[in-house]
């Protein structure tokens, strides 16, 4: 069982260090910085956490390859590794919310595919030509620099089954984010499990990582509800991904209808109790802890907790390393 951090990339550059800091402390075993569209990219934090830290395993949960190219991925994770004295992981996903830039990938798992092993090519500093359908490298030159670790462990963040395919032979964990559901990580251990298999891998080497926003707090009720709002805009995302969640088509549409009004409050109301544990983690920390054991028993190998983690960041966290993993470990 391993457990993890991630924030969002809306605080002051100061702050990511404290936060991580804190959380090596609580006994994390990595911290995770998202890259999503219109956040802050997650380089400069993560060179933030990678100068506060000192064991926890540090990346950036994901970055994709359509608004920054194989070359930069490459390069901005060569340098986090240093930094962190070989504690990095490169998140790699197709990424959402792209059509605000224009890009519609047309071939995600083939892309996918060939942007890691261009990363893979420049992080060896290999000179040899790379023909790719939709990247390439032209040979002949690499990275002008000494690269620390040439084989940094890559998370791919994706849902489909395609794409986790395709990129199998070269990555060592799949993300499945914004879920809290064991069917589907059970789907997915299966999925993975005979995909291995096909390919000669042995499947106990590559693990689940399960992510999901969370709220920490003694009153359980008040942070269900509040996270209730939270997730109010994703879902119609992950209802779209996810088949196991067996929303009623009435009630998802009307979801959607008050999350595009930003009638969240609306929208809260009409999602279970049930539908709330297969989308975040919420509640007490024994109600929390309750729900990560579920995962880890569907095959899970990794948990990790997104923002906002608690009413204040820092009593969150708290309550996440203190009581949650206390009681799983």
């Amino acid at each position: 069982m391993q457990f993890s951090i991630a924030f969002q990339t809306n605080k002051p550059l100061a702050a990511y260090g404290a936060l991580a800091a804190q959380a090596e402390a609580y006994g994390f075993d990595a911290v995770s910085v998202y890259n999503d569209l219109l956040y802050q990219p997650a380089w400069l934090p993560l060179l933030e956490v990678a100068r506060a830290t000192e064991r926890v395993e540090i990346g950036p949960a994901a970055v994709n390859p359509f608004t920054c190219h194989p070359l930069n991925i490459a390069g901005n994770i060569a340098l986090i590794d240093e930094a962190s004295n070989g504690r990095a992981y490169l998140g790699l996903t197709r990424g959402a919310w792209l059509d605000y830039v224009g890009i519609e990938p047309a071939r995600p798992a083939r892309a996918m595919r060939e942007a890691i092993e261009c990363v893979r090519a420049l992080l060896a500093r290999s000179t040899e030509p790379y023909s790719g359908e939709i990247f390439s490298l032209a040979g002949g030159d690499t990275l002008r620099w000494n690269i620390l670790r040439a084989d940094i462990p890559m998370l791919l963040g994706a849902w489909g089954q395609t794409t986790m395919r395709e990129c199998l032979p070269y990555v060592s964990e799949i993300k499945l984010g914004g879920t809290a559901n064991p069917a589907i990580v059970r789907r997915t251990r299966a999925f993975l499990d005979d995909a291995c298999l096909a390919i000669g891998r042995d499947p106990r080497t590559i693990g689940i990582v399960v992510g999901a926003v969370s709220l920490a707090d003694d009153d359980g009720a008040a942070a269900r509800l509040r996270i209730k709002r939270e997730i109010a805009l994703y879902l119609p995302v992950i209802a779209a991904l996810d088949d196991t969640l067996q929303i009623e088509p009435e009630r998802l549409e009307q979801i959607k209808t008050f999350a595009a009004q930003y009638d969240f409050e609306s929208a809260a109301r009409l999602i279970s109790d049930d539908l709330l544990d297969k989308l975040a983690f919420a509640g007490t920390p024994d109600q929390i802890a309750a729900q990560v054991r579920t995962l880890f028993d569907a095959g899970a190998s990794r948990v990790e907790f997104g923002t906002p983690h608690g009413f204040s960041e820092e009593e969150g966290m708290k309550l996440l390393g203190e009581r949650v993993l206390y009681a799983l470990r």
